[in-house]
């Protein structure tokens, strides 16, 4: 019990026997006089005890902003105040970290992980008095649109490293008017399937002279700019077309299960072929698509087709289509959810009701590492930084997927 508790406790036993007085009509008697003013005195004494502790905690929060700690303005509930990880490497690190970087040598410094709001995990690093909690309220650093942004998103709780889920099997049966008194069909999901998908790690490391960052400016824009540019490229790849094996993810277009359409060789359009694309999602699982993924190459094809009359279809560079409403640089296919990304080979579109059918799944966040200990890199000024992440994907209805090939 903390002091506040005990002097509520005593302050009731006191109310306590005043109310009983009251209730029968009648003056305290002297025992009861006695211990009413005893808990009068140990309420003073516990009010001059929580006095002088609360008096502590204000010091021990003066000494920590006279040693470096957060200004009141970057307070949020003890956490880091970011809109991108970058932001939140610099302000987990301070200028504390980034002039012990440069200029002791052994000097490694690391963030907790960056993480959305909605990861279960939001826990400290351990790696020093110069970290901080991880940010709740951060905005994506990412500024296109990306595969994973098509996908469901989930994360991976503490003490697991993989994920394992249920593959439905085909439905048999079905829902039928019936008799009075007739026999009702049956209703069967095939059993079941179930699938554990690991965690696989994608990181990488660039080193900067430290001559680069005399600020901590520069490292922001390093981070966002480039670490997370190119983290993001890669995981594009893994989601689309990584074969499982080794460290890689087992990506969308190998799971066994899913669907295909062919454009055909002639009297055929590549946007005829997304669309029956589209129509064997919903026939075959009951959903709507909602996405596409097609490459640069073929989009522009799309993009610059025109009808008979020499208008694009999509709209010309001046003006929307036939000379109304603005230009778009990149407008959805068949006003689906489209991701243009060179994660996806040349003739080969995806399309599929990605959002119910697949889930992300991360382990953590994404953790960022700086340290001029590797190799003699502290002799030549040379510091090194480290981004690295931990996803499994998860995919339910292979069905909701298709794998279109144009020609």
């Amino acid at each position: 019990m903390n002091l506040k508790q005990m002097r509520a406790a005593a302050l009731k036993a006191a109310q306590d026997l005043i109310e009983g007085a009251k209730a029968a009509a009648r003056d305290l008697t002297k025992d009861e006089q006695a211990q009413v003013e005893a808990k009068f005195a140990e309420i003073r004494e516990l009010d001059e005890r929580i006095k002088a502790a609360e008096g502590s905690d204000a010091l021990m929060a003066q000494l920590a902003g006279l040693g470096g700690g957060q200004a009141d303005d970057e307070k949020d509930g003890d956490e880091v105040s970011a809109k991108s990880l970058g932001e939140f490497f610099a302000k987990s690190i301070g200028q504390e970290g980034l002039t012990r970087l440069k200029g002791v040598r052994g000097t490694s410094l690391s963030t907790a992980e960056f993480k959305a709001n909605t990861d279960p995990q939001l826990t400290p690093s351990a790696f020093g008095p110069v970290l901080t909690q991880v940010d709740r309220t951060v905005v994506p650093a990412f500024r296109r649109a990306t595969v994973s942004d098509l996908l469901g998103v989930g994360n991976i709780g503490a003490g697991s490293n993989a994920i394992t889920y249920f593959v439905e099997g085909a439905a048999e049966g079905n829902f039928a008017t019936v008799a009075e008194g007739g026999q009702k069909p049956q209703l069967h999901i095939a059993d079941p399937v179930a699938k554990t998908d690991a965690a696989k790690k994608i990181a990488g490391w660039w080193d900067t002279a430290d001559e680069m960052i005399e600020d901590l400016d520069f490292w922001v824009s390093e981070i966002n700019n480039r670490g997370l540019y190119l983290l993001s490229l890669v995981e594009e790849s893994q989601v689309l077309n990584g074969d499982g094996t080794g460290s890689n993810v087992l990506g969308l277009l190998n799971r066994s299960g899913i669907q295909t359409e062919t454009q055909a060789a002639t009297g055929d359009s590549a946007q005829d072929a997304i669309f029956r694309a589209m129509t064997k999602v919903q026939t075959a699982t009951g959903l709507q698509a909602d996405a596409i993924i097609i490459n640069p190459a073929d989009y522009q094809a799309l993009r610059l087709s025109k009808d008979g009359n020499g208008q694009y279809y999509g709209g010309g560079f001046f003006s929307g289509l036939y000379g109304v409403g603005g230009v778009e640089f990149q407008p959805p296919v068949w006003g689906l959810k489209t991701v243009v990304s060179a994660a996806v080979a040349p003739k080969t579109v995806v399309v599929g009701a990605l959002k119910a059918s697949t889930t992300l799944y991360r382990k953590g966040g994404v953790r960022v590492e700086s340290t001029n200990s590797d190799a003699s890199k502290f002799t030549k000024d040379i510091v090194t930084t480290r981004i690295e992440e931990r996803i499994a994907l998860a995919n339910r209805i292979p069905a909701a997927t298709v794998k279109v090939t144009l020609v």
